[in-house]
């Protein structure tokens, strides 16, 4: 179903233009829309050389701007394709005077046109979208197809987080990150049950506090890629 557009969505997204670049085109024909490049400079955009690392599916922020927070010495940059969900984020992040962490609206499709090859620290996957039918798996954020970009863009001995509630995504995971040439560490079937359970990088956001309440096992992994 799709989400009600918030009131004054068009206003808002101005209000906080000084986080967010709503760069992405309608244009979906991601092949030829990824050909010019208009790559974010990264020490222009924060003022500083510190590592950047890469939220893909920010939500309403609440991951990326805690460990925005809690890492003052690196950079964060979120990506997030809904306009209703993203305002949320950058005016959460303004409120709580956050100045490491910049937000872009577009799709996961068109990061090489917007990264430089070779420029992410790291890349976290947050609970992202399943797509549970079978059809839809080249949409999952960890498909053959989003491999090899966040491959170009990640730095060598980048590492790649995922954390989902959904054990088919979960599997369907591992095969695609073994078949990629991505090798796992930390593979965790209930991260909750594990010493990372009590780690500060452990950032719960309020989606994984509704599924810890149901008792319902939160799937973790590390890959990257091997040498």
């Amino acid at each position: 179903m799709r989400m009600r557009k918030k009131k004054h969505l068009e206003e808002r997204l101005s209000d906080v233009g000084g986080i967010l670049f709503a760069l992405q085109s309608e244009d979906k024909h991601f092949k030829t829309g990824i050909d010019k490049k208009e790559y974010i400079e990264f020490k222009e955009l924060f003022g500083n050389d510190n590592p950047v690392f890469l939220e893909i599916g920010c939500g309403k922020g609440k991951f990326a701007i805690t460990y925005a927070k809690t890492h003052p010495d690196i950079n964060l940059l979120a990506i997030e394709k809904e306009a209703n969900v993203i305002v949320s984020a950058c005016e959460k992040a303004i409120a709580e005077g956050v100045k490491n962490v910049f937000f872009v609206k577009t799709s996961a499709e068109y990061l090489e046109k917007y990264i430089k090859p070779g420029s992410i620290d790291g890349i976290f996957l947050n609970f992202s979208c399943p797509y549970p039918k079978k059809r839809y798996a080249p949409h999952r954020l960890t498909s053959e197809n989003f491999l090899k970009i966040y491959k170009t863009i990640l730095k060598d001995n980048a590492e790649i987080h995922q954390k989902t509630d959904n054990m088919g995504l979960f599997e369907f995971s591992i095969e695609q990150f073994s078949s990629c040439g991505f090798a796992l560490k930390n593979v965790s079937l209930d991260v909750h049950k594990t010493d990372f359970e009590n780690s500060d990088e452990n950032i719960i956001t309020e989606y994984e506090q509704r599924f810890m309440a149901l008792n319902q096992p939160i799937y973790r992994l590390e890959a990257y890629i091997k040498k």
